[in-house]
């Protein structure tokens, strides 16, 4: 499954059902590029796990209504409901294991 890039308009359809990994990052932020290519390795080598990004310098109501305070800021929704949150990188194999035991 693609990642997929949320914004106010259609992140509740997007994160509605499902697991999901939410990342709050920015296009500035050296954490969030290095997480990057970390995430799409396991959008693309997980059917049962989509990411969805949000940039927080153009979703600045989004990560206010999360908590956001640095990113890259991750959550776990399961079916729109946030049950997990972390922030800064994390290696795939403790990411995808994170995801599994939220």
């Amino acid at each position: 499954m693609p990642v997929v890039f949320a914004n106010s308009n259609n992140f509740k359809d997007i994160t509605a059902k499902g697991t999901i990994i939410l990342d709050f990052y920015a296009d500035w932020c050296a954490p969030c590029r290095m997480i990057g290519p970390v995430l799409e390795q396991i959008a693309n080598e997980n059917e049962d796990i989509g990411v969805v990004k949000v940039d927080v310098d153009q979703n600045i109501e989004l990560a206010n209504q999360f908590g956001v305070r640095g990113i890259p800021a991750l959550f776990v929704l399961k079916d729109g409901k946030a049950v997990a949150q972390r922030a800064g990188f994390m290696p795939k194999d403790a990411l995808v294991d994170w995801v599994r035991k939220a």
